[in-house]
């Protein structure tokens, strides 16, 4: 079982590029209910990565937390199940 979550962004306000601190991680597109498949990318030992589905440029910024972004408010997170 994996000892960290995977974090997962949106882009709801439709900015070109979002900083991150997370190399691996999931984008949703928008929060839903407007989002695309959920995909999980990898930029490896690259800076940057497009999503395929919705083209938001996502760049990794060392000084940000996993569960940081910038523009801020970009995380979002999976509802906890009732």
């Amino acid at each position: 079982m994996a000892d960290h979550a995977i974090p997962h962004f949106a882009n709801d306000a439709g900015v070109s590029a979002i900083h991150i601190g997370a190399r691996e991680f999931m984008c949703v597109g928008a929060k839903p209910p407007f989002d695309h498949p959920h995909v999980f990318l990898d930029m490896g030992d690259e800076a940057e990565i497009i999503c395929p589905y919705c083209s938001t440029l996502f760049k990794f910024r060392a000084d940000l937390h996993a569960d940081e972004s910038d523009p801020a408010g970009c995380l979002w997170k999976t509802p906890a199940a009732a």
